[in-house]
């Protein structure tokens, strides 16, 4: 299964491999080099098609858990002081995605979305401690009748060029569910209140769906 997000660029490289390997055929006469450069497009068009897939991780909500909203590795578990939507201290967790990852991002937790904003910036790599506050991202905050407030942050890395965010004030979400996509390698960071049970360590890698975050 591939996330819709990829359909249109799915299509083109495959239009772009059968267009390739017909060129290469009449173009290259040596066996080895043509041979050679048409595994390459194969290669390529596989890691495209592995970087949008979309594993099935259906799950049954549960409130007193924020599970990964993403897969990849924890690399930030720390306090820190938000100063976009709460202004004060508040337990980061973030998540980095290396270009092999699934990049879909769905929520971590069921509740009414309070606040959703895209931010354009730079493109630092993702694990830049600059990059939460510079890079291109979008904030997420949904309210949990559990945890109360949790801000999420996707964060595009230095190959990342589009964020997609389903995100919408006003509505109400459900634990698991597709939140969203971070198109080609980045980051997500996510803001629990102070003294949050948290439930992962630092470079554990996370799964998306699977790995729970915290525990209320």
């Amino acid at each position: 299964m591939f996330h819709k997000e990829g359909y249109k660029i799915i299509l083109i490289a495959a239009l772009s491999l059968v267009v390739g390997i017909l060129f290469l055929d009449k173009l290259v006469e040596i066996f080895w080099l043509r041979l050679s450069l048409q595994l390459l497009l194969l290669f390529l068009f596989v890691m495209v098609l592995q970087f949008f897939r979309n594993p099935n991780r259906t799950i049954t909500p549960d409130d007193t858990k924020i599970v990964a909203p993403v897969d990849g590795k924890v690399v930030v578990i720390e306090e820190v002081f938000e100063p976009e939507y709460f202004k004060d201290k508040r337990l980061q967790v973030s998540i980095f995605m290396s270009p092999i990852n699934v990049h879909v991002t769905r929520y971590a937790l069921s509740g009414l979305v309070k606040y959703s904003k895209y931010h354009p910036g730079k493109y630092l790599v993702a694990w830049h401690p600059k990059a939460s506050t510079e890079n291109e991202r979008t904030t997420v905050v949904i309210e949990n009748k559990v945890f109360g407030e949790i801000m999420y942050r996707q964060i595009a890395g230095a190959l990342a060029k589009r964020i997609v965010n389903y995100a919408e004030e006003g509505t109400q979400v459900v634990q698991g569910t597709d939140a969203g996509f971070i198109k080609f390698g980045s980051r997500v960071d996510i803001y629990l209140p102070l003294g949050t049970k948290v439930n992962v360590k630092l470079q554990e890698k996370a799964v998306g769906n699977k790995t729970i975050i915290a525990i209320a």
